[in-house]
């Protein structure tokens, strides 16, 4: 269904919303941790499967989606199986396939282009700001039935940006340095003219005059460039939610995925119900997606409802708690419990790669690290 411009939410009926998980991936040389351009050659040998592998805005990066899902046990499957197919495709020339949010060793001055002309038209009009999309997230989209739904659920899930990107931050490291936050990927990302936090929308009218002001002005070339950490997905019925650093891990993936899915249920019924979203200034939003970034899971957030500083930690059992509702309407929370009782336990990407290099000094291990971290086993056949 093609987003449209009417005015009035259609009322949300329970039935779980439909969603599906886009994860970027990086090329490294194994040996080295320097990044690889062997998109191409990667991608023509990984075993098709559902959902799409497909290329990205340099030759360093893939990019896997899964096919619209119902359940966590298709996301697990689809998000494992497109893993194992790229990790396997990327062993067997040498190299490894890595979820993190962005290279440890950072990118080159010349980057390597996909031959593509939108992507040339991207690197023309923003020069070294290019750098920024050398970076790799996860993007969540959540099935709407139109236009008006799917920017008032956008306003419910506003508040709840800094506490998915604590919980997905993966990228400490950046040109051989530790950058003293746990998502480096988001300050990168950050640079753009067109990403950020989306405004409040009232009504379309507003959305689409916020779009074309992006246009005219030269921000974005396309609707595709509007980078908003959520937005109405350009080509999709969905509401795209894109603030995380892509997960360690095809269960961290899930997990992500659930969580976004169970709040959007949660904000659905808040829409039927004709109940008001949070009023988060800007300003405040934006400087919790700053501590987030900087603290991860491990430190501190700032708390969007009050503006005081609050364990990160803290404040995802919050969200989690926002999201039960939704979470038990999708048959989600158990799998969802238990999955953040296991990163508790571990930490999160940003915490272990830490780990992983104060053990020696070296970055070779946390390449390893992330190599292996990535890899999936060959998913079992069915879903």
């Amino acid at each position: 269904m093609a987003h449209g411009r009417t005015n009035s939410p259609h009322a949300y009926h329970g039935s779980p919303p439909t969603f599906g998980i886009e994860e970027e991936f990086l090329l490294l040389d194994p040996e080295t941790g320097h990044l690889a351009a062997q998109a191409p050659l990667v991608l023509r040998g990984a075993v098709p499967a559902a959902g799409a592998l497909t290329e990205e805005i340099t030759r360093f990066q893939v990019e896997a989606a899964t096919p619209v899902c119902r359940s966590a046990a298709q996301a697990h499957h689809h998000v494992a199986a497109a893993r194992h197919a790229l990790s396997e495709s990327a062993e067997h020339h040498g190299l490894g396939l890595a979820a993190v949010g962005c290279a440890p060793y950072g990118a080159p001055v010349t980057l390597p282009l996909t031959d593509k002309p939108r992507y040339h038209r991207i690197s023309s009009r923003f020069g070294d700001l290019v750098e920024s999309h050398t970076v790799c997230g996860c993007h969540v989209h959540v099935g709407m039935p139109d236009l008006p739904t799917a920017l008032a659920v956008s306003n419910h899930l506003r508040p709840h940006l800094p506490t998915l990107l604590a919980l997905s931050a993966n990228s400490p490291f950046y040109r051989g340095r530790d950058t003293g936050h746990a998502s480096w990927r988001n300050i990168l990302w950050s640079r753009l003219p067109s990403a950020g936090p989306p405004p409040p929308f009232r009504t379309p009218d507003d959305y689409h005059r916020a779009v074309d002001a992006l246009l005219s002005c030269g921000a974005a070339l396309d609707s595709r460039m509007v980078y908003w950490f959520i937005r109405p997905a350009p080509h999709l019925p969905t509401l795209e939610i894109r603030v995380a650093d892509v997960a360690a891990t095809t269960e961290e993936a899930l997990l992500l995925g659930l969580l976004v899915r169970g709040l959007a249920t949660t904000a659905l019924r808040a829409v039927a119900d004709d109940r008001p979203a949070a009023d988060v200034p800007d300003r405040l939003l934006r400087l919790a997606l700053w501590r987030a970034a900087h603290d991860g899971l491990e430190g501190d957030g700032l708390d969007t409802a009050t503006g005081d500083l609050t364990p990160a930690r803290a404040l995802l059992d919050r969200s989690v708690g926002d999201a039960l509702p939704g979470l038990d309407a999708c048959g989600d929370t158990a799998v969802v419990t238990g999955l953040v009782d296991r990163l508790l336990r571990s930490g999160s990407g940003a915490h272990r790669q830490r780990a992983a290099h104060a053990r020696r000094g070296r970055f070779s291990d946390v390449t390893a690290l992330l190599v292996e971290q990535t890899r999936a086993p060959s998913p079992a056949q069915g879903s």
